[in-house]
């Protein structure tokens, strides 16, 4: 990453969005200026901030962009682990591995799916921010399963108007400690950044709606195994919303799940896995149903609660 450049925030600027600020003291546009905050690169006083926090006068924004141009940040690079689900002219399904990030991001030096698919000679979509060509939708580098990338432009555009309208199905699985009550349920809580911790969200009153639903599949001594549908997708809102019921998702410890617990099941990571995935095709129409079996540490760690 390059050095950050410092802007104090003038008084036209007051009480503007964080976007729209970053936006007109750099002369990008909205939308990479908006990027660039979800991504962490942007700071007021050395906090990070969101992108429609509002300014104030005085502050200081440093902005930090990547130092990677655009190819560098697409530069072909094998991914171990990462499988093709489906591959068409328009679109490609990805069972993305744990470790690996979607694409490319300020402080970001490891493995990505927009690297990864290019070093097995697939073309993605010219569409989007460059860094992020074909990305319709992401996992948290910590959570495993399944991803569907675009090869077309139009393919891009249909894809982000499915998730936008709530159109796409996912279900994940994920094995969180203790038993709900109840076993079926659905968390209406809206989530945004928490207060006192710029890398972790929370439940907050002024966050985005954010709605899960679950449904305990099988119950062991310490754990449950759920299957959950969202109807929102907030960065972490499984593992926060989880985390709200006091039923962590089992390794997550940024979360509050137990590190001796996760230790027993051999876990680093958190239990859940993207499982199933659903859209209509693009070009099509057709609905088109994938899915992903756990990966080995996750399905180990169900075999120790089994024994």
């Amino acid at each position: 990453m390059t050095a950050s450049e410092l802007h104090e925030v003038p008084d036209e600027l007051a009480g503007e969005r964080a976007d729209v600020g970053v936006s007109r003291l750099t002369g990008m546009s909205r939308s990479k200026a908006a990027n660039l905050i979800s991504d962490g690169a942007v700071t007021i006083n050395s906090r990070r901030i969101g992108r429609s926090d509002r300014l104030v006068v005085g502050s200081v924004l440093a902005i930090a962009e990547p130092s990677q141009d655009p190819q560098a940040a697409n530069a072909k690079e094998p991914v171990a682990g990462l499988d093709v689900v489906y591959l068409d002219e328009d679109i490609v399904v990805v069972t993305k591995p744990v470790g690996v990030a979607a694409h490319a991001s300020p402080g970001w030096t490891g493995a990505t799916v927009t690297a990864g698919l290019p070093a097995l000679g697939i073309a993605l979509a010219d569409a989007g921010p460059e860094e992020r060509r074909g990305i319709v939708h992401r996992l948290d580098v910590g959570t495993s399963g399944l991803m569907v990338v675009a090869r077309t432009p139009e393919a891009y555009t249909s894809l982000k108007d499915q998730f936008k309208n709530r159109e796409v199905t996912k279900t994940y699985h994920a094995l969180v400690q203790g038993h709900p009550d109840p076993s079926t349920g659905t968390i209406n809580a809206p989530t945004g950044r928490h207060p006192g911790h710029d890398y972790k969200f929370a439940v907050v009153s002024d966050g985005k709606p954010s709605v899960t639903h679950y449904r305990t599949m099988e119950a062991f001594a310490y754990a449950s195994l759920l299957e959950i549908g969202l109807e929102t997708g907030r960065t972490h809102q499984i593992r926060v919303h989880m985390s709200a019921l006091r039923h962590p998702c089992c390794g997550d410890l940024t979360y509050g799940a137990d590190p001796v617990l996760a230790k027993r099941l051999g876990l680093s990571r958190q239990w859940l896995h993207a499982v199933k995935l659903t859209v209509t095709h693009p070009r099509t129409g057709e609905q088109i149903t994938f899915e992903s079996p756990y990966p080995v540490d996750l399905q180990a760690a169900l075999d120790v609660l089994s024994d």
